[in-house]
């Protein structure tokens, strides 16, 4: 398919009927939800050192404990894992982006795709969240007091951090996975807000457990928050 990267089309494609691809794409969906995203027991494990690493830049201090797969040897040094920075720059493999997503919780990914019949328009549609040379960037915009909700101009208050998310150059509406961040018409969320937030989703991912314990992962629907059922206390 790398010709149909380079010049915008494939005589391979003529192969197969309109329905053929679609149900190929969204097999793609259904792979990726049970694997990496909100129906694995271990979808937000394999994310949660890049939430880890994100959230420790925002609070400017290194990582220096386990618990999850980030090097704590290139974490813990700032001559490594450098802070202060305008721009910071994370590269790997561009399928890593829905584990990514998921370990930060975001939920309006979580939809059940069933595999009997193709449910219509859903968000987890691979070719749009990981197409080739998917690319995620966080914003962290500095507004000079609280900005209304619906953008008509500025309220009363202190200087305002916000968060914004950009997913192949498209928002990704914080209120929707993060009701805390209410329903914004540009999507941001208050930095703070979402950083309160995110205090949770190491908890949630149960790396230890997710990758290494004993459990049963059972079939596909059964998981729906991309973390096994947490183990019964004896």
């Amino acid at each position: 398919m790398l010709s149909q990267v380079a010049y915008g089309f494939s005589m391979f494609c003529d192969l197969f009927t309109y329905d053929e691809w679609v149900g190929f794409e969204y097999s793609i969906d259904i792979a990726f939800s049970g694997s990496t995203a909100f129906q694995s027991p271990t979808g937000r494990a394999i994310g949660i050192g890049y939430q880890q690493e994100v959230m420790a830049r925002l609070r400017n201090h290194t990582l220096g404990y386990s618990g999850s797969q980030i090097n704590t040897t290139l974490d813990s040094s700032t001559e490594t894992f450098p802070l202060n920075q305008s721009l910071y720059f994370d590269f790997s493999h561009d399928t890593n982006i829905v584990s990514i997503l998921t370990a930060f919780g975001f939920r309006q990914f979580s939809q059940f795709l069933d595999p009997t019949q193709h449910p219509g328009a859903h968000n987890l549609t691979v070719s749009h969240v990981t197409p080739f040379a998917a690319r995620l960037d966080v914003e962290i915009i500095h507004a000079p007091s609280p900005l209304s909700p619906d953008r008509s101009g500025y309220q009363d208050g202190d200087e305002t951090k916000y968060i914004h998310f950009i997913l192949n150059q498209r928002t990704l509406p914080l209120g929707a996975s993060f009701p805390e961040c209410g329903n914004r018409v540009d999507g941001w969320c208050e930095l703070d807000t979402f950083m309160q937030v995110q205090d949770d989703m190491e908890d949630l991912a149960q790396y230890e457990y997710a990758c290494f314990g004993d459990y049963e992962p059972g079939g596909f629907g059964d998981v729906h928050d991309g973390a096994p059922p947490r183990p019964e206390k004896s």
